[in-house]
């Protein structure tokens, strides 16, 4: 589901008012959902599922603005929103919880498609491109979630929380609560085609015996795994999954699955992401290392004893 809009650049300020009063606007909207969004700490279902209704509904009066993108909406909790380096889109996602401890998936994927037209010499024109797909969380019909390839209106649905800008697509991380005893993390891929039709899950996993679209990390509700991007090393590193007891019967059952305290990690190489086993973030030197050490003769007590 999506609608397309295509505009000049220069529109008449009539139309789509001023700065400011665009400003106006999506701040009280903002307000708005933040008012409404309380409503998803519900302990009662229903008013969890009338909350978002209410949700989707203040994001739509203002979803169809290409102005948007350039509004941050940072005082939000609920909601994830991404938006790349580049500012090709922003990616809104959210989730709602069910008594089943299952959870629904709901988001927006706004796309900014602006191109730059030579109109002779020296002379250009800039022609403003601007879809806004509405995010339809097909999750539960899918049976194998690491090979399927979808579009907004089939999303593979979870809460994303990091985009990586990578050559001719974007590496994006996400969360999925699922359910009472699997908890599971993604690493997905967004891309466009050549006609600008978004598709989540791309060929970009070098994996022996396996040709994944998406990689899905499977572990026990009970604890966490972390699985996050490291711009200075380049890499997404996240945490080695082990059963609880090697060679244990339970061995293969993701719910008695969970961290080894050993890490693993994703490298760009000539397009694709190859794993890097069992790397070192001990060695990981932060902004601190090169600072200059207190000299012990120039420190003052803090407190000092009669």
């Amino acid at each position: 589901m999506f609608n397309r809009l295509l505009f000049l650049f220069f529109i008449p300020l009539s139309l789509i008012g001023t700065n400011d009063s665009l400003l106006q606007v999506f701040k009280k909207t903002e307000l708005k959902l933040q008012a409404i969004e309380k409503g998803f700490l519900s302990k009662i279902e229903k008013e969890r599922i009338e909350t978002n209704k209410k949700y989707l509904s203040a994001w739509n009066e203002i979803i169809s603005n290409p102005q948007i993108i350039n509004y941050s909406f940072d005082s939000l909790k609920e909601v994830s929103i991404l938006v790349p380096k580049d500012k090709k889109f922003m990616l809104i996602t959210w989730n709602l919880f069910k008594d089943d401890g299952t959870h629904a998936f709901f988001g927006y994927l706004l796309v900014n498609n602006s191109k730059r037209i030579k109109k002779g010499f020296l002379k250009h024109e800039t022609i403003e491109a601007y879809e806004h797909f509405t995010l339809i969380d097909q999750s539960p019909l899918v049976k194998s979630p690491e090979t399927y390839i979808g579009n907004p209106g089939k999303w593979f649905g979870m809460l994303y929380y990091s985009v990586i800008p990578c050559d001719g697509y974007y590496t994006l991380i996400g969360f999925d609560p699922n359910d009472k005893l699997v908890s599971r993390k993604f690493i997905d891929v967004l891309y466009f085609r050549s006609n600008g039709v978004p598709v989540f899950g791309k060929d970009v996993f070098k994996f022996a015996k396996k040709n994944p679209r998406r990689l899905m990390f499977e572990y026990s509700a009970d604890i966490s795994m972390s699985v996050k991007y490291n711009e200075k090393r380049g890499q997404i590193i996240y945490s080695h999954l082990a059963p609880r007891k090697e060679g244990d019967i339970l061995e293969g059952i993701p719910q008695y699955y969970g961290p080894d305290g050993s890490f693993d990690a994703l490298e760009l190489k000539k397009g694709k992401w190859v794993t890097v086993e069992d790397v070192d973030i001990r060695k990981e030197k932060t902004k601190n290392d090169k600072a200059k050490k207190p000299d012990p003769k120039e420190q003052k007590p803090v407190y000092s004893p009669k």
